[in-house]
């Protein structure tokens, strides 16, 4: 019994200097982290936060998965059974710019790819868009592999968000996000470029999304018939003529 409430008690207070350094990060920004002003807020002594989070750049990366949590939390990283993937995603979009928009000090330690600090923190959120994306592929939306899909959009809301917050709120174009969403859909969506009739690569891709649910399959033909699809899907998909022709 002493054992859990240990824990108990060990979980609160990291829960505790984790809310406080959230808060010092929203009033004053980065700047403001030091080990010092998180352990005063807290309430607590600063080996407690070496204790607890090892170092400075793991504490920072536990507030940005924090924060992160909180997001998914709030706005729903699932999609719902009868949920059409393409609004499904689209939400997720508008409300991960939004996201952005209103944690820019969180935003930049999960974009800078040369911090430590962030790093299992981005897990979180590539977890999320991993999901968004393979519900687009196994629904037959994907034009381009999945792998590609994330890629893409992590680059593009990127863009967005670092663009929009150079430019003082009153000057951000607010159509921005939108655009760029639009023009992103065109490259990896069927819906909004088709391909040639006779391509088989969309239900290529969504085969490809649904192997892990073919219990039909051993595990090994399960990984063989993965290594079959992106073979075709590497080399371009090449058909022979009809009839052999």
């Amino acid at each position: 019994m002493e054992h859990v409430t240990g824990e108990a008690a060990e979980g609160d207070l990291r829960r505790r200097i984790l809310a406080a350094a959230s808060q010092l990060l929203k009033d004053s920004g980065m700047t403001a982290l030091t080990t010092r002003a998180i352990a005063k807020a807290a309430g607590v002594q600063v080996p407690a936060i070496y204790r607890l989070f090892g170092d400075k750049d793991k504490l920072l990366d536990a507030i940005a998965e924090h924060h992160l949590e909180m997001f998914f939390a709030e706005k729903g990283a699932s999609t719902e059974p009868n949920e059409d993937p393409l609004l499904a995603f689209r939400r997720s979009w508008d409300a991960q710019i939004q996201f952005g928009l209103a944690n820019p000090e969180v935003f930049s330690l999960l974009s800078d790819p040369t911090r430590a600090a962030g790093e299992s923190a981005r897990e979180v959120g590539t977890r999320a868009l991993t999901k968004r994306v393979r519900y687009l592929a196994q629904s037959g939306y994907l034009r381009v592999p999945e792998q590609r899909a994330i890629g893409l959009i992590l680059a593009a809301g990127t863009g967005v968000v670092t663009t929009l917050l150079s430019a003082t709120p009153e000057l951000r174009d607010t159509g921005l996000a939108t655009a760029a969403l639009d023009g992103l859909l065109q490259q990896i969506l069927v819906d909004q470029a088709p391909p040639a009739e006779d391509s088989p690569l969309p239900a290529l891709i969504a085969l490809r999304a649904s192997i892990p649910r073919l219990t039909d399959l051993t595990p090994t033909e399960r990984a063989l018939l993965h290594d079959w699809i992106d073979r075709v899907i590497a080399g371009g998909v090449n058909l022979a003529p009809p009839d052999g022709k």
